[in-house]
């Protein structure tokens, strides 16, 4: 993936083709709903000029829609894989990953991610086609502002109190400038009570 520099009123901003958080939920959906019952059939991430594909073995479990997941509704398949991966911390709310990407994908500018059944393969392709410029809105900026003003870092329900929204807000917003490389994030897992946000160097050039 490319990186560009974004010269903003103040700062310079880092920005990747694809948003980090994107392509981490993509490949983390693929492997914990793989369907590894199919002899032969390996995740696959091919790149290409504009775009990049995240393909995994298994259609939606049964009943569930493209629909469904897109409002956050999940149904897990492979429970062993999805309660080892919470407890490391590397998900945090069942069926908050494809919304995040969808986020993620609109605050950059970018396409919304395409979700889709094909054969036997359920398949996420990341568009590089830019529709808009990067959402950097009032928001992003307060939350960047309250960080820069707390150099201990703050946790979640912090920036939430500074910004005046719900904590689920603020952690989608967090999860999102994290994905952009603006903020990091210092903490076992979601849930670890002394979990810190820190203004990143790239984000005060």
């Amino acid at each position: 993936m490319s990186k560009e520099s974004v010269i903003g009123p103040v700062r310079r901003t880092d920005v990747w083709t694809f948003p980090p958080v994107v392509l981490r939920e993509a490949i983390m959906n693929a492997i914990v709903h793989a369907d590894y019952a199919q002899p032969g059939a390996p995740i696959r991430v091919a790149m290409f000029d504009d775009r990049i594909e995240i393909e995994n073995p298994g259609l939606l479990p049964f009943g569930l829609t493209i629909d469904d997941i897109r409002r956050g509704i999940s149904k897990l398949r492979n429970r062993v894989i999805g309660r080892v991966f919470q407890e490391l911390g590397l998900i945090e709310q069942w069926g908050s990953g494809i919304q995040r990407m969808v986020e993620a994908c609109r605050e950059q500018g970018l396409v919304e991610p395409r979700f889709e059944e094909i054969g036997t393969h359920f398949r996420v392709t990341l568009s590089a086609k830019r529709v808009t410029d990067p959402d950097r809105d009032e928001r992003d900026r307060a939350v960047l502002e309250a960080l820069a003003d707390g150099p201990g870092g703050l946790s979640t329900s912090q920036v939430a109190n500074r910004i005046g929204v719900s904590a689920r807000t603020a952690r989608t917003r967090l999860a999102a400038l994290v994905g952009r490389g603006l903020v990091a994030e210092v903490g076992s897992n979601p849930q670890d009570p002394n979990r810190r946000y820190f203004l990143s160097r790239s984000a005060g050039n």
